[in-house]
């Protein structure tokens, strides 16, 4: 991509998870870029708005080349990582222009979907659960659904998704949300139960254990800052549901 004189530049913040999952491609395919850091913990300046991004979000690439014709904005993170994987073919995926790159495009495409529709949201659902009954039901639920869904599909990892001795596009898209079930479940803000039944997936296991200490995925990781923002924000939401007080 260097080679092509490509110039590239990424709209993120280092917080966000699906902003990491660009900044691990990245990494992986040793693409050269400039990085704006967007905070996200103010409203979005205009240029941004106007220039990057009309829907506030990170990331956003922007590459600029005369192969693509001037300048493009790319948004939306696995938009982005599946482009990237797609302008330096046979790193993170194979080439789909022969019968066995596209088989493995749709494995990995078939992890990826599975993740997002069968197992992803079961964090953002731990975050709005009120009790401890109700924290250890849903984190059960979330052990089974990685269980049933994730667990067959890494049957020949080694270590990585598909039999790959490196990083694929499956550990791109999921890596930032693995870290921080860890993370978050060693620092009490989920269950500790929930990293103890996911001990007893060993596929799972040995995957994920592989997955948290690739360097690519660990550039822009800070574990105890993300620890702390998900409590602050864990706690803005359990203040605004509790209802005000009656006005006398």
């Amino acid at each position: 991509m260097a080679g092509d004189n490509y110039g590239v530049t990424l709209y993120t913040y280092h917080g966000c998870p699906y902003a990491h999952r660009v900044h691990i491609a990245l990494a992986e395919l040793g693409v050269k870029y400039e990085e704006v850091i967007i905070d996200l913990d103010k409203p979005r300046e205009q240029w941004y708005l106007q220039q990057v991004n009309p829907r506030g979000l990170v990331p956003a690439l922007k590459i600029s080349s005369s192969a693509l014709g001037g300048e493009h904005v790319l948004i939306e993170s696995e938009i982005i990582v599946q482009f990237l994987a797609d302008v330096v073919p046979g790193v993170l995926a194979p080439a789909s222009n022969t019968p066995q790159g596209a088989i493995a495009r749709a494995r990995i495409n078939y992890f990826i979907d599975t993740w997002n529709t069968k197992v992803g949201s079961f964090m953002f659902n731990l975050f709005r659960v009120q009790t401890d009954v109700e924290r250890e039901a849903c984190s059960k639920e979330w052990i089974a659904a990685i269980k049933k869904e994730i667990e067959p599909l890494l049957s020949d990892a080694k270590p990585f998704f598909g039999g790959s001795p490196s990083l694929t596009l499956a550990e791109v898209n999921v890596a930032p949300f693995v870290l921080r079930i860890y993370a978050l479940a060693g620092a009490d803000v989920l269950p500790k139960s929930l990293t103890d039944g996911l001990d007893g997936l060993p596929n799972f296991t040995k995957w994920a254990q592989s997955v948290q200490q690739v360097p690519s995925a660990l550039n822009i990781w800070d574990a105890p800052k993300v620890v702390e923002r998900t409590k602050e924000r864990l706690e803005r939401m359990k203040h605004a549901k509790q209802p005000q007080a009656a006005k006398a």
